[in-house]
């Protein structure tokens, strides 16, 4: 292995989707110098405008040899792998001692079996997804991170890139670790979206109000992040804008099966969740954000449930 002794000083980061967008301005504003890459040119052209400190690489795999540390967000582990070890890849290019981190939401599996592959050719690879406690803590730096690794020293060189984004900062186990965190996380947020949704309807149907059950639940056991942030905030008001895909949170889900499979585990309730989310997809486009999924439970319910931000109002008037 190259030696990774030296602290970061320039950074890449390759995907400016929206979740990129969103996490990869804090490491410019922290001082490091940012050399960004999109499959949209346009994209990281704007990008480059709008934040200092920040350059779009060279054309060609060549384009991160001066980097430190190297940061991909990308849809999934093999589109990564793709980037830094296909026919165009990058990985022969970089510098020794060059960390990459993976913040995409890929398998664990093809996150272990990349890093084998780096470490042959003397890169270190951290997995580092991401995950927040309210809707939009990627754009201040107050996400959360969920970290992987094979080594401390490459935890060390990366860390203090890694706290630009996220106020916490997981160390969760060796490589692969964090990305097992992470489906797990969404996994378990993804359940609480299917009892949700069928309560809401069902609320309604009994005669309940559903911005007042969302201000219910937010007071009690049933609160989870949904209830607190994206139906409160996207679902019910129908803006449909949390920014999150349905068809990422499918794919994730996915995976957390792939581990459940994988460590031996047998459980019916990934194959229920894909099931319903599946149904839901059926009916809205490719792109669709993943809270629109309750319109198809309003179809299979046969109501159109109340629109409303809930905002605790109801329990705090009574309280009063």
């Amino acid at each position: 292995m190259g030696s990774i002794s030296q602290p970061a000083k320039i950074v890449g980061y390759i995907g400016l989707g929206k979740a990129g967008a969103s996490m990869a301005p804090n490491i410019p504003r922290a001082g490091f110098q940012l050399i960004v890459r999109d499959a949209d040119p346009e994209r990281e052209q704007k990008f480059a405008k709008e934040n200092k400190n920040t350059t779009v690489a060279a054309p060609g795999p060549e384009g991160f040899k001066d980097v430190d540390v190297l940061v991909t967000m990308l849809p999934q582990g093999k589109v990564v792998r793709e980037v830094v070890l296909g026919e165009n890849g990058i990985a022969k290019h970089l510098k020794p001692g060059t960390v990459i981190v993976d913040t995409s939401s890929s398998s664990p599996y093809d996150t272990q079996s990349l890093g084998k592959d780096l470490a042959d050719l003397g890169f270190h690879l951290v997995d580092s997804p991401i995950t927040q406690a309210h809707l939009h803590d990627t754009d201040t730096g107050d996400a959360t991170l969920m970290v992987g690794s094979n080594s401390q020293d490459a935890i060390d060189k990366v860390l203090p890139v890694l706290q630009t984004m996220a106020k916490y900062v997981f160390v969760m186990g060796k490589l692969g670790a964090g990305h097992v965190m992470k489906t797990l996380n969404n996994y378990t947020s993804a359940a609480s979206i299917v009892a949700l949704s069928d309560a809401l309807v069902t609320g309604q149907k009994f005669g309940l109000d559903p911005v007042q059950m969302i201000d219910v639940l937010n007071v009690g056991t049933g609160k989870n992040f949904s209830t607190s942030d994206s139906y409160a905030t996207d679902a019910l008001p129908r803006r449909y804008a949390s920014g999150f895909q349905l068809a990422l949170l499918i794919k994730d889900i996915g995976i957390s099966k792939e581990v459940f499979e994988k460590t031996g585990f047998k459980t019916d309730l990934p194959d229920l969740i894909i099931r319903d989310f599946k149904d839901a997809a059926s009916i809205l486009k490719p792109d669709a954000d993943h809270t629109e999924l309750l319109k198809r439970w309003e179809e299979r319910a046969g109501v159109e449930l109340k629109t409303g931000t809930p905002d605790g109002s109801t329990v705090t008037a009574l309280k009063q």
